[in-house]
C-alpha cells in the first residue's frame, strides 16, 4: 500500500513514516504543505493520502482544502484527516464525496498504533472510518432545525453509530439491542431524512454526512 503524509510537525511525520512502513506499507512522501502534497498525489498516484487540517502558511485549514483538491483531480483518492481539530464546514464537504475512502480521526483520541493501522487500511479498501467526537460535532452543528431534529434520542444514537463507519451488528452490539431493531431504526432514518435506503455501509454512511452537510 502507498501512502502520501501531510503533516507539518516533523517528529509526528517522522513518527507516522516508520508506523507505516513498519506495517508493511510505502509512504511515498512525507509532505509539510497543501501544495506538496498536491505534487505528491499527482506524482506518486498514492492508494491513500493522510492529512492534518492546519498546514503552512496559515495553519488554519489548509490541509483539508488541499485535500478536496486532491479528490477533485484525482476522484475517489481514499483520504484519512488526522487532526487536532474539527474543521466543520471544509470537513462536511469532504465526508459528502461519493465515491473513494474516508475517514477523520482525532489526534488526541488515537490510542494506539494498531488502531490507527486499521484505519489506514480501512480508509484504502475503500471504507468509512469516523471518531464518534467528529461525529457528534458535526450532529450538533446540523440539529437545531429541519428533519435531523425531527430524530429521536434512540435514532441519534444510531445515526451517530452509522456514520462511524459500523454495521447493524456492531451497532446493536453497541446499543444492547438486537440488529432487527437497528434496521427498523435506520430505516426510520432514511425516511425523516428522505434518504434512498441502501445495504452499502459505506454508501449509507456518506449518504447521511451529505444530507447534513447540505441542511
Amino acid at each position: 500500500m502507498r501512502v502520501v503524509i501531510a503533516e507539518d510537525l516533523f517528529l509526528l511525520r517522522d513518527g507516522l513514516t516508520r508506523l507505516l512502513e513498519a506495517n508493511g506499507m510505502k509512504v511515498t512522501a512525507a509532505v509539510e504543505s497543501g501544495e506538496q502534497l498536491l505534487a505528491a498525489v499527482a506524482e506518486d498516484r498514492p492508494d491513500i493520502a493522510v492529512v492534518d487540517v492546519r498546514l503552512p502558511p496559515g495553519f488554519t485549514d489548509e490541509g483539508l482544502r488541499a485535500a478536496l483538491a486532491a479528490r477533485q483531480a484525482h476522484p475517489g483518492l481514499p483520504v484519512l484527516v488526522l487532526s487536532q481539530f474539527v474543521e466543520q464546514l471544509y470537513a462536511r464537504e469532504l465526508l459528502a464525496g461519493s465515491t473513494g475512502g474516508i475517514g477523520y480521526l482525532l489526534k488526541d483520541r488515537v490510542l494506539d498504533g494498531a488502531q490507527f493501522i486499521d484505519a489506514v487500511r480501512r480508509v484504502a479498501e475503500g471504507g468509512t472510518v469516523m471518531d464518534p467526537e467528529v461525529i457528534t460535532r458535526l450532529l450538533t452543528h446540523n440539529s437545531s432545525a429541519g428533519p435531523v431534529a425531527s430524530l429521536s434520542p434512540r435514532e441519534r444514537q444510531v445515526l451517530a453509530l452509522m456514520a462511524e463507519g459500523r454495521s447493524n451488528a456492531a451497532i446493536a452490539q453497541q446499543l444492547v439491542i438486537t440488529e432487527r431493531a437497528v434496521a427498523k431504526h435506520t430505516a426510520s432514518i432514511f425516511v425523516r431524512l428522505d434518504l434512498q435506503p441502501s445495504d452499502d455501509d459505506n454508501r449509507r454512511v456518506l449518504a447521511v454526512l451529505a444530507y447534513l452537510n447540505n441542511t
